[in-house]
């Protein structure tokens, strides 16, 4: 029989102490939640940029070898590519995860243990985060034997990769919060993340389109991801590279202030 004292101390925290079992067990947990069905969330994923790969270089038959000043379409479009299957599977990720646990009503189990608001947001976000980043690394395996994927800036890949995928998994933390029923994550998917991310400049350069249409794109954070992440791989961009890196390091720091003060306040979650 446990000592009494000893179970009163497993409940009592150090004020500003963290979890830092508790914080990987959550972590492990929601990338084995993944793994085990990795036909569906690493593999499917390959499939379907390889799709696209194929679909978009038959569409452009001859003219895909004269894009961008000489550079080819294949070699363009593959970042991009890479890139929005990272940031899509983070997304679905953690927003699965959440909207999953509150419909089984196992959400109790991730409340109750003794792990703060920013542990929990943190560990499931970092989640999202290791599902975006095998996915690209998958996909960019994948699409190697048909596009040249060259390093040119190693740091710019690495930084947009990871807080690409960090953006998408916060977000996803937000969608399953505010989300009561799969029609509700539908609409978040189909009205948000899909128009942004096909309207970023994955598929062409924005500097090709007309006037008013390049001033609007430009206005979309997922256009300064992939384009800082292709940056990286052809070595030059449609925005400068210094306005994403910024860009992207304050929206990532709105979201997780905002996911930890919807977990922190219960925001539909608590009965």
């Amino acid at each position: 029989m446990l000592n009494p004292d000893r179970t009163l101390a497993y409940q009592i925290r150090v004020p500003g102490a963290v979890n830092w079992v508790g914080f990987a067990t959550l972590y492990r947990k929601e990338v084995h939640r993944f793994l085990k069905v990795y036909t569906q969330t690493l593999l499917a994923p390959m499939v379907v940029t390889l799709l696209y790969l194929l679909v978009f270089l038959v569409a452009r038959g001859k003219t895909s070898s004269a894009v961008l000043g000489g550079l080819s379409y294949g070699a363009f479009l593959g970042p991009g590519l890479i890139m929005m299957s990272v940031t899509q599977n983070a997304f679905a990720n953690t927003s699965s995860s959440i909207m999953m646990n509150k419909i089984q009503g196992s959400i109790v189990d991730i409340m109750m243990p003794p792990l703060s608001a920013a542990e929990v947001v943190i560990a499931m976000a970092l989640g999202g985060v290791t599902r975006g980043l095998m996915v690209g690394c998958v996909v960019a395996i994948a699409v190697l034997p048909f596009v040249p994927l060259h390093i040119v800036h190693v740091l710019p890949i690495l930084y947009f990769g990871f807080m690409a995928s960090l953006m998408l998994s916060l977000l996803g933390v937000l969608a399953g919060l505010w989300s009561e029923k799969f029609d509700h994550m539908a609409a978040v998917t189909n009205f948000v993340v899909m128009p942004l991310s096909f309207l970023s400049g994955t598929f062409y350069s924005v500097d090709a389109l007309p006037s008013p249409i390049s001033s609007i794109v430009r206005v979309d954070p997922f256009f300064y991801m992939i384009d800082g992440f292709r940056f990286g791989f052809i070595g030059f961009a449609d925005a400068p590279i210094w306005i994403g890196v910024v860009l992207v390091a304050v929206l990532n720091a709105l979201l997780l202030i905002w996911c930890w003060l919807l977990y922190a306040s219960g925001y539909k979650l608590k009965a």
